[in-house]
């Protein structure tokens, strides 16, 4: 089993920065890859960022630039820096934790932190 507790989500104004964390716990050595998601009103939930055990990141077109995921060296907390936001990035976002056993791939999700982009 693994957790996830987010936090650094909050209401900031267009072109300002955020930096969300997670903090995974339980079998983190298990873990492959970490990400965020978010997920707007009346949307479905989308990939923003996604960082491999090895370093390989992932980032969806519409923050490449703007946003910048990163883990620390013991694996357990994944960050999101979030650059230049804009109204569009308004949604509540989601750490997402991977874990591959036996070929079976077990997602675990946190709560989710609200991050509003408005004036």
């Amino acid at each position: 089993q693994v957790q996830l507790v987010e936090s650094g989500g909050g209401l900031v104004q267009p072109g300002g920065s955020l930096r969300l964390s997670c903090a995974a716990s339980g079998n983190i050595l298990s873990i492959s890859t970490m990400g965020w998601y978010r997920q707007a009103p009346g949307k479905q939930r989308e990939l923003v960022a996604a960082v491999t055990r090895g370093d390989s990141t992932n980032y969806a077109d519409s923050v490449k630039g703007r946003f910048t995921i990163s883990r620390d060296n013991a694996q357990s907390t994944v960050y999101l820096q979030m650059n230049g936001l804009k109204p569009d990035d308004t949604g509540v976002y989601y750490c997402n934790a991977l874990v591959v056993r036996a070929g079976i791939r077990i997602n675990y999700w946190g709560q989710g932190t609200q991050v509003t982009v408005s004036s």
